[in-house]
């Protein structure tokens, strides 16, 4: 029998929330729970500010203390929970301008008190051990590109690997996971790129089953990627623009 990957009626919608309503869980009364929204807001989103961090000058030590140092605002209180409005859009942007905010006043509050407040916090090291970007910048983008450029790219990045990265555990789960690994670089690539003559071979299957699993397999990457961008934009209606926007910025300025 031919593999399908066609999507199962039991396949439930893996995120119902949005990042919105992490942030306003972070701000909540309970620690507990503000503790493991701040957990998923840092694994997500650290590569982003990281980079911009870098890009405005700093050394890469610094980027990484100033980086954390900018996650422990945030658990403590700080102006991204305060200012958090799903009214405002976009979660990016508020992002962004929480970073912003953030270097401006970093060397008064990093010798007004001893980093980290006594709050425990996620080791650099266990950041750094998640599963490397596959993301390349072109030099000439990191020599000219603004901070928050880079900012945007880093950020685009984060939200197609994870839509990526849901994927190939969705095929692993269904026993396909050496499709996932043969197709997954032609999901967004032109089908004159596509040599499905030299795909069905190293499949063992037919050309036209090659044909159906990449087109069930672009169908659904499509889907996971605007499910991941709908978790950072409160109106439904901005969702597919942030995606146009997302792709434009990584085909742009990426190798």
């Amino acid at each position: 029998m031919e593999p399908d990957l066609a999507p199962e009626e039991e396949h439930p919608r893996r995120f119902s929330t949005t990042r919105w309503s992490v942030i306003l869980a972070a701000s909540a009364d309970s620690e507990e729970t503000a503790r493991r929204a701040l957990a998923e807001l840092c694994h997500l989103y650290w590569r982003p500010i990281f980079a911009f961090i870098c890009q405005r000058g700093h050394p890469v030590i610094d980027a990484q203390d100033l980086t954390q140092d900018f996650f422990l605002t945030v658990i403590d209180g700080g102006s991204l929970l305060r200012r958090a409005d799903p009214e405002r859009g976009r979660f990016r942007s508020l992002v962004l301008k929480s970073v912003q905010n953030f270097l401006i006043d970093a060397h008064a509050k990093r010798t007004a008190r001893k980093r980290g407040g006594g709050i425990e916090f996620v080791p650099w090291d266990d950041w750094m051990a998640e599963a490397p970007s596959h993301l390349r910048i072109s030099e000439r983008t990191q020599e000219t590109a603004s901070p928050e450029r880079i900012f945007d790219i880093r950020w685009a990045a984060t939200v197609v690997e994870h839509a990526m990265a849901r994927l190939q555990e969705e095929c692993a789960a269904r026993g396909r996971r050496r499709i996932f690994d043969s197709l997954n670089i032609y999901l967004s690539a032109d089908r004159a790129d596509v040599s499905y003559a030299d795909l069905a071979s190293r499949l063992g299957i037919a050309e036209s089953a090659v044909k159906r699993l990449l087109h069930q397999l672009r169908v659904r990457y499509r889907d996971l990627l605007r499910e991941e961008v709908a978790r950072t934009i409160e109106n439904d209606a901005d969702v597919e623009d942030e995606i146009r926007y997302l792709c434009t910025v990584l085909a742009s300025h990426t190798e």
